[in-house]
């Protein structure tokens, strides 16, 4: 589609989680959690990987997550915290994705398992070679707390369907840590 602009979508699944004696919804961030968000979020910065958009789950861990992230950003992006995100499935996180308006260019997702790897794995044609390379192989094995995926989407939110997006980057917190 000519004059279409390039779209980045940014998924990534909350940071690890401790298990304190509370409803599920309410889990804080465990300690390595804390000390990883913030790499990612200075990761993502140093990458220019900036969103427009921040779609975060209402859980606890979730929105800690992305304070955390936030705080490496130099962005102050429009946040909506989204009571859906918690527990849903890929079809109802694409739903999500789909409302998006057309003047977000960089939309970024904060949730869980497996919502989140599931729409990866869905949305993802994994570009050969580059940085993406094996980056799908290692979704499929397991998609880490912590972890970002970023795709690159052609065309309309409203049109994103399943493989109608390039796989670009991926990175875990402990490749960060190395």
């Amino acid at each position: 589609m000519p004059g279409t602009r390039q779209r980045r979508l940014l998924l990534v699944r909350h940071a690890k989680s401790a298990w304190p004696d509370v409803a599920d919804h309410e889990r804080p961030l465990a300690a390595r959690g804390r000390r990883q968000a913030p790499l990612v979020g200075a990761w993502l910065a140093s990458n220019g990987y900036l969103p427009d958009l921040v779609l975060c789950s209402t859980a606890r861990r979730a929105v800690q997550t992305w304070r955390l992230m936030a705080g490496g950003l130099a962005a102050t992006p429009r946040v909506s915290s989204d009571e859906r995100i918690y527990a849903a499935a890929w079809t109802a996180l694409l739903d999500l994705v789909r409302q998006t308006p057309q003047t977000v260019v960089t939309l970024m997702l904060v949730g869980h398992d497996p919502g989140i790897a599931d729409l990866t794995r869905v949305l993802s044609e994994e570009e050969a070679g580059g940085s993406a390379e094996g980056a799908l192989q290692r979704i499929q094995a397991k998609f880490p707390t912590g972890a970002v995926a970023v795709l690159s989407v052609a065309g309309s939110w409203q049109d994103l369907d399943t493989d109608g997006a390039r796989l670009t980057e991926f990175v875990a917190p402990r490749d960060l840590e190395r």
